[in-house]
């Protein structure tokens, strides 16, 4: 069994991923953030370091994939190897961080890694609006964040909608957030673990 979450910077995925991982005692996975060679330049200098900063996710959830695979375990991932490609990757080309000529070449080694990998099991997509996003953005106060404006977290949550909408890759469970607390509130984490058993 393979869950996967989905959403927007600021909506929750790795805390819910967290939570549902110690629920179903499944094996958490998560975006390897703080090794991120990348991380801290892409935001200083987008134009700059875009491709890298795609090539160095892609790469390495690709692999984290491939592990998957190997090891049969039950897994929950935080963010999903088709966030990269449909959303973020598409975003930093619309808005000229990336060239033409980057970009199809990202494209081209993701479909090509798109091929060797299964879908996952379910893929719960976190809905959140802006203010919320914002919010959560600013409490967990990661200098790298900061310079996130109002206008590049917009134009991703328009490719999220646009991607949710047409995918077909498996199983698919939309929950808003923007009303929800779960880290703090139970009742608010059984919601959605309701949701999960109910679908899975």
């Amino acid at each position: 069994m393979h869950i996967a979450i989905a959403g927007n910077i600021g909506a929750g995925k790795t805390s819910l991923t967290k939570l549902l991982a110690k629920h179903y005692k499944f094996e958490g996975h998560y975006e390897d953030v703080l090794k991120n060679p990348y991380l801290d330049d892409f935001y200083d200098q987008m134009e700059r370091w875009s491709f890298n900063l795609q090539i160095y996710f892609l790469n390495s959830r690709f692999r984290q994939i491939m592990d998957f695979e190997k090891n049969g375990k039950k897994i929950i991932q935080d963010r999903t190897i088709y966030e990269d490609a449909n959303i973020f990757a598409p975003n930093l080309l619309a808005m000229g961080l990336m060239t033409n000529r980057d970009f199809d070449n990202y494209k081209s080694l993701f479909d090509l890694m798109e091929s060797f990998v299964k879908s996952p099991d379910l893929l719960v997509y976190l809905r959140s609006g802006i203010p919320n996003l914002v919010d959560q953005i600013h409490k967990r106060g990661r200098d790298y964040e900061n310079s996130i404006s109002i206008d590049y977290l917009s134009r991703l949550n328009e490719r999220y909608e646009a991607w949710i909408e047409r995918y077909d890759n498996g199983k698919l469970l939309i929950i808003d957030v923007d009303e929800l607390d779960f880290v703090k509130n139970k009742s608010d984490l059984n919601i959605i673990i309701d949701k999960i058993d109910k679908v899975i």
